[in-house]
């Protein structure tokens, strides 16, 4: 449907996350169109949540700041349109299911649509409930990007036969977050995607090192990164496009 599997097809991919108005809109501004420049193949663009349940304290506290700061969703939708033909990679937006359904279904994705967001990531919507926003995705050329985790077990064919864009392959169990260490048998997840489906593959949750990045590649099509990069932005607030843009070229580098 969307462009989003060209995301794939020149080798590994990079997926960073930044809570969009964290500390500004003005910033996030800055570090999408440098994180583009800087090996960026997909980005996620984090809509604050007053209660976003799939994350660790880091994003919280993002998405927290974000609101303080007088972010809503129509002025995110406004400025991604206004410096998306600044971008050079593929969007995507993450958010929950209670701002869409404020916002109005519809009216979210057309807005997407028109913004050039190619996917949405949803993480409080299963699988069996999908129908909530696929008619609405469906409608306006949107991927609507699945979740497996290490506990879907025999519901990761059953996902992957009808997931769009790129399955989002949790690796570790509870939030996110940075995790010292990654246990999960990634590779057998992937291994029980490609057995039904050729869709690629992206791990996230926990991953912050370019060694723990290097090695998720080794199984999956792609390595997405959300919590250490919203840590850079903490500690450097508004100067943290360049730190931000070197650790994304670094991480990009470690997965080529």
């Amino acid at each position: 449907m969307s462009d989003i599997k060209s995301a794939f097809e020149n080798g590994k991919a990079f997926i960073p996350f930044v809570t969009a108005g964290d500390p500004n809109l003005e910033t996030t501004e800055k570090l999408l169109i440098a994180m583009s420049e800087n090996g960026a193949d997909i980005i996620e663009i984090g809509i604050p949540f007053s209660d976003p349940i799939a994350e660790g304290v880091v994003i919280q506290e993002a998405d927290l700041r974000a609101l303080a700061s007088g972010t809503t969703t129509d002025k995110i939708f406004d400025m991604v349109k206004r410096i998306r033909p600044q971008i050079k990679c593929v969007l995507a937006v993450m958010t929950y299911m209670n701002p869409i359904f404020v916002y109005g279904t519809d009216k979210f994705m057309a807005k997407c649509k028109e913004c050039g967001i190619s996917a949405v990531i949803v993480p409080d919507t299963p699988f069996e409930e999908k129908s909530e926003l696929k008619p609405h995705c469906d409608k306006y050329g949107i991927d609507m990007v699945s979740l497996i985790a290490p506990t879907s077990h025999d519901r990761i064919k059953t996902i992957a036969k009808e997931a769009q864009g790129f399955l989002y392959c949790v690796s570790s169990m509870g939030v996110t977050g940075v995790r010292s260490e990654i246990t999960t048998d990634v590779g057998e997840m992937v291994r029980l995607v490609k057995s039904v489906s050729d869709i690629p593959c992206a791990i996230g949750f926990g991953i912050s090192t370019p060694e723990q990045a290097k090695k998720m590649s080794e199984s999956a099509d792609g390595v997405i990164v959300g919590s250490a990069i919203v840590k850079i932005i903490a500690k450097y607030g508004t100067e943290c496009v360049q730190p931000v843009c070197d650790y994304v070229k670094q991480m990009k580098e470690a997965i080529m």
